[in-house]
């Protein structure tokens, strides 16, 4: 199943590539790539990850990747990646649904 990133997941990696690339630029390049292919093989077994507590009925599911977050839906057509998230980052805030 096609995988789609938010407009706000895009700028998630963006924001998490400036942040690693501070200290080591070419691990920055590397781990957002990782984070990439880790999104894109959600749509090989959408359903396997868990439903987000308090955003079940939002069908919100965490796919985790190092200590980040990837939090997204299933939809009929396509997995849709709303946001990506770092360690510590609070779900409430980063969704915005509550």
């Amino acid at each position: 199943m096609k995988v789609t990133l938010s407009s706000r997941a895009r700028r998630d990696i963006e924001g998490i590539q400036n942040y690693i690339g501070k200290d080591n630029p070419t691990r920055a390049i590397s781990f957002v790539g990782e984070l990439r292919a880790t999104a894109k093989h959600i749509g090989e077994m959408p359903r396997a990850f868990p439903l987000v507590p308090r955003y079940e009925h939002y069908g919100i599911r965490r796919r985790s990747h190092k200590g980040y977050g990837i939090l997204y839906s299933v939809e009929p057509d396509r997995i849709f990646v709303h946001r990506i998230i770092g360690p510590g980052q609070d779900h409430d805030a980063a969704l915005q649904l509550n």
